[in-house]
């Protein structure tokens, strides 16, 4: 018994410091997180859900959605790749930075460009071929990537970062992934009507699903005078009896919102990444365009 305090204190320590690392350090870090801006430009992030989106959080957490699909994609590190944009009008002076990074010179490096010159690279070794090769007159840029598994999956541009979860209440984090990450589903899978039918059938669009249906969130209902515009086009044994129609119930569709609006498609300071350019608009295109007033 003459111990009894000292495993009393030993014990009530140890639990402290448990509960310090799991809830209160990180309640910390989000409670003094602000909305940033996006690198690169000038709008806030995170912005608020719209009106249905944030319905469909609750139809969300109501159905246990996150018991089989996380929204915290993982990243284990980052690479930096250093493109050659334009050689400048020294191309001589160019080709000698290249002899001093000791790049390849089997092929005109010149030519096709732009062209990747160093791939995953170091941010020291990125930076020191950059400055080298603009003081020869070249444009030369440096595009950071996240690395890691959950990235080669294609499941976000980059890791999760606590500001990610600014404007939600509770954050639905998960548990597992019985199902795939959904932090970034809204860019990866933008269609609605893709997500109604995945709601619907799961394993008749995504092949060996494992996602139980989600049917009563979606009524059959007698045709009226014509069909209705949200009604499902569904083929085979999915298919209605004649004369009616599967349409999503203001659930389904508020749910579908709020899946579209998960984007984690920005770079942000803590969480950096380059994203892709845009498009090229073709000239024939731009030349014959109408204005927009």
């Amino acid at each position: 018994m003459k111990h009894a305090g000292m495993l009393f204190l030993t014990g009530f320590v140890a639990l402290s410091a448990s509960w310090a690392g799991f809830i209160l350090v990180p309640q910390l870090q989000i409670g003094r997180a602000s909305l940033g801006m996006v690198t690169g430009g000038s709008d806030l992030y995170p912005q608020p859900r719209p009106g249905l989106a944030a319905q469909g959080a609750q139809v969300y957490r109501a159905n246990g959605c996150y018991h089989c699909h996380s929204r915290q994609v993982r990243q284990e590190g980052a690479a930096m790749d250093v493109i050659l944009a334009s050689a400048g009008t020294n191309q001589a002076q160019v080709l000698s930075a290249f002899k001093l990074l000791d790049l390849s010179l089997a092929d005109n490096p010149l030519v096709g460009l732009p062209r990747d010159l160093l791939v995953d690279v170091d941010k020291s070794r990125a930076d020191f071929a950059q400055k080298t090769l603009e003081d020869a007159g070249a444009k030369a840029m440096i595009r950071i990537r996240a690395t890691g598994s959950d990235i080669k999956r294609g499941w976000g541009q980059r890791g999760s970062v606590a500001r990610d979860y600014l404007q939600d209440q509770p954050i639905l984090l998960g548990w597992q992934r019985l199902g795939p990450d959904l932090a970034n589903i809204g860019v990866r899978q933008p269609d609605p009507v893709w997500h109604l039918k995945h709601l619907y059938a799961p394993d008749k669009v995504v092949e060996r699903s494992s996602m139980p249906p989600y049917r009563f969130l979606f009524e059959k209902r007698k045709i009226r005078q014509t069909p209705s515009p949200d009604a499902l086009v569904l083929e085979g044994d999915l298919a209605p009896e004649p004369g009616f129609e599967i349409v999503p119930t203001g659930e389904a569709k508020a749910l579908v919102a709020y899946l579209l609006s998960l984007k984690t498609d920005v770079p942000l300071f803590e969480a950096p990444f380059s994203a892709p350019a845009p498009a090229a608009v073709p000239v024939a295109s731009a030349t014959n365009a109408t204005p927009v007033p």
